[in-house]
């Protein structure tokens, strides 16, 4: 789960992280009323969206006075922003962020998740911070510094050194930004994160560390230990037909083909979208229906396929074990009595009550055909839509 910047930054001062003076506007107005009331010389209007880059797409504006902060807002607000992580369609900006704005003399990076491979939270420092830290991973990634943290015995003293070292920081500084490395660490933990960002982390003319922006994502599965972390969920920068799988507790992502995929299991939905790869075509979402699925759930998830309209075929493969092939031929038998069908679908059953699956489809008024195994049925969709 992703949330905003200004969510990020509340967070932030919950755990006594430094952030400047600022606050949300959804109006020019609203965005001239916050920096009117900001003790501050210029000002900074960011639009608030669940991607990065927005200082490349415009999404960033610096200004010298309130009135300034409003027409900043104004050609900000209600347009659709570009950046490298949303896509030619971009993303609605319908907040912004204004805060006062800072001087300083470089900007460093922070960033704090998981190392699958080491089974360890780490964390991670540069010098080289700012809009252009992806470059520097992918061409010098010898400038990025990892410190790996063992979570049986947590953030140490040390750790903050090392890494307060690392990003050239000394003296008073030094303890300064060590200090802040460990709230960073206690948030992350605290709160069920993947993912901590600052990026930049400036050091202010008083000599201590500033957060001058904040990116946070959170552990779904931990989210029920965390309500008030749930709250913050916003509903407009998520794809309302992934919003609408998961109240029926189904795993949807939109992708960018025309195959829509059925499948019951993470590990065979992605085995079936390498296949319908591998076939020469490309899938339209990734849909785990899961082992415990019912009828309405899979009936839900046929009729979220059926409602994209790039979906140009249907490919269902199913294997029985918890989820028997026969209710899920009634889910979907029952869906698309509500539904408009009005594209080929290759079925692939396997497992428990395969044949009355397969009698319960065929003696429905869908337009499918069964497929032997799992490369057939990838092969025989692909050719529909080519």
């Amino acid at each position: 789960m992703k949330i905003h910047e200004f969510q990020a930054k509340d967070l932030f001062r919950r755990y006594q992280i430094p952030v400047p003076a600022g606050g949300v506007a959804e109006t020019p107005d609203q965005a001239q009323e916050v920096a009117a009331g900001l003790d501050a010389p210029g000002f900074v209007v960011k639009a608030q969206i669940h991607a990065g880059g927005r200082g490349k797409g415009g999404g960033v504006k610096r200004v010298g006075s309130p009135a300034e902060a409003a027409e900043a807002a104004r050609a900000l607000l209600g347009k659709s922003l570009v950046t490298h992580q949303t896509g030619p369609g971009g993303q609605m900006v319908r907040r912004v962020l204004v805060e006062a704005a800072q001087a300083f003399d470089r900007e460093c990076y922070v960033g704090l998740t998981i190392d699958r491979n080491l089974a360890q939270p780490v964390m991670m420092v540069s010098q080289a911070g700012g809009m252009d830290i992806e470059e520097v991973a992918a061409r010098t990634p010898e400038k990025i510094f990892k410190q790996a943290i063992d979570p049986l015995l947590g953030f140490r003293g040390y750790h903050g050194v090392h890494l307060a070292e690392a990003l050239g920081l000394g003296g008073k500084t030094l303890r300064a930004g060590a200090a802040c490395l460990g709230k960073l660490y206690r948030l992350f933990i605290d709160l069920d994160a993947s993912l901590v960002e600052i990026n930049p982390l400036v050091v202010t003319a008083e000599g201590g560390p500033l957060a001058l922006d904040a990116k946070i994502n959170f552990d779904d599965n931990g989210l029920f230990r965390h309500p008030e972390i749930k709250e913050l969920l916003d509903p407009d920068e998520m794809d309302p037909l992934e919003v609408r799988a998961g109240k029926h507790g189904l795993n949807y992502i939109r992708l960018d083909g025309n195959i829509g995929a059925m499948v019951n299991g993470a590990g065979l939905a992605m085995a079936t979208m390498d296949l319908i790869k591998q076939a020469g075509a490309a899938p339209a979402n990734f849909l785990d229906v899961g082992g415990g699925a019912d009828v309405e759930a899979i009936g839900q998830g046929f009729r979220i396929i059926l409602s994209d309209e790039r979906v140009k075929a249907v490919l269902i493969n199913i294997f029985g074990g918890i989820l028997r092939c026969d209710l899920f031929a009634q889910g979907v038998v029952e869906a698309a009595g509500q539904a408009q069908v009005d594209v080929p679908i290759i079925v692939r059953l396997e497992g428990t009550n395969m044949e009355e699956g397969q009698r319960i489809l065929g003696e429905s008024s869908l337009n499918f055909s069964v497929a032997r195994d799992l490369k057939e049925a990838a092969q025989k969709v692909a050719d529909l839509v080519r």
